[in-house]
């Protein structure tokens, strides 16, 4: 899966749980720890094979359920305890997650599931060339990508991601735009703070 699809993923599944469980729209840092959670896997691994040949394979260390669930433990407890746990459980649910939505995606793709990507270092699947760098992998794989969207050569699965973009935008404007919300918040709280004790009066009314 491409990163904004795992950031969709990531965001979703946070904003129907807190919706469930907390009966409230996501804050502004969970909504954050779950993307920033759902795109982490391939943060690490894919710099670490592409640009740096440290593994072989592009699903690695971050991908492991044998990593990504101590580190959602670790990151979900000290989370809780300086009063963050939303923060902490949308980490846990973003990176989790990632690994699982790839499995599913090469079935939706190819009708072949590889659950051993989540298994390194017991297993491990798949090759790359080390001869490219990061940036240029990632070039070559998205112009391939993006020459089948300008020549409007969709497929049913294009087709689903392109709708699973429009609900995500309608469900993070129904949630309160969270980020962009506390930015703004933020942004006027500076500039409330900057103005003279007067002008603040007068602002209030």
């Amino acid at each position: 899966m491409w990163p904004w699809e795992h950031a969709i993923v990531g965001y979703l599944a946070y904003s129907l749980f807190s919706r469930l469980y907390y009966r409230e729209s996501p804050t502004g840092l969970a909504a954050f720890a779950a993307v920033f959670a759902s795109v982490l896997p391939d943060l690490i691994d894919k710099p670490l094979a592409w640009e740096f040949g440290v593994f072989q394979t592009g699903y690695a260390l971050g991908h492991s359920i044998f990593f990504a669930i101590p580190l959602a433990v670790v990151v979900g407890v000290g989370a809780r305890s300086i009063g963050r746990t939303p923060a902490g459980i949308a980490f846990g649910l973003g990176y989790l997650l990632h690994p699982l939505s790839d499995v599913l995606d090469g079935y939706l793709r190819g009708g072949h599931a590889y659950p051993e990507l989540m298994l390194w270092p017991v297993e491990t699947v798949g090759t790359n060339d080390h001869s490219q760098g990061f940036l240029e992998e990632f070039s070559r794989l998205f112009g391939q990508y993006q020459q089948d969207l300008v020549a409007g050569e969709l497929s049913t699965y294009m087709w689903l991601q392109l709708g699973l973009v429009m609900v995500a935008a309608l469900v993070w404007l129904a949630d309160g735009a969270p980020v962009l919300r506390e930015c703004l918040l933020g942004g006027k709280r500076l500039v409330t703070g900057m103005l003279p004790r007067s002008d603040r009066s007068k602002d209030r009314k």
